[in-house]
């Protein structure tokens, strides 16, 4: 009913949306134009899981994680693990920023960045 570019949905979320964006994401990729978890972390099974099934279209996901080094809640480990584990398999537009003196909220500055908006309206999907 809306008119909406079907070729143009993009997933974002924080915290624990970011924890459901990377989950989302991961496990139906195809549907997404690009992702942008924030201060969340994911399963890195989940990553393999997709593999079996929907191996070309998460290689082709681009992903923008943000965290902030000094977040209490969720450890900039979580997102650097799922960062590093689509590398691995061969994801060319996968980026992390870490904000070095950002606790959990990250993203204030995040969604305050012009840049992230042009980043996500720069993808669609094929």
């Amino acid at each position: 009913q809306y008119r909406v570019d079907e070729k143009r949905v993009y997933l974002t979320g924080l915290s624990m949306g970011g924890f459901g964006t990377w989950s989302l994401g991961i496990s139906h990729p195809e549907r997404f134009a690009a992702i942008m978890p924030i201060c969340g972390g994911g399963e890195t099974l989940d990553i393999g899981l997709a593999l079996r099934t929907r191996k070309d279209a998460l290689r082709q996901l681009p992903v923008w994680a943000f965290h902030g080094a000094k977040d209490p809640t969720v450890p900039l480990e979580e997102t650097e693990r799922m960062i590093k584990s689509l590398k691995t398999l061969g994801s060319e537009q996968v980026k992390l920023t870490v904000y070095p003196e950002a606790k959990h909220d990250c993203w204030t500055e995040t969604y305050n960045n012009p840049e992230v908006y042009t980043w996500l309206l720069s993808h669609s999907r094929p």
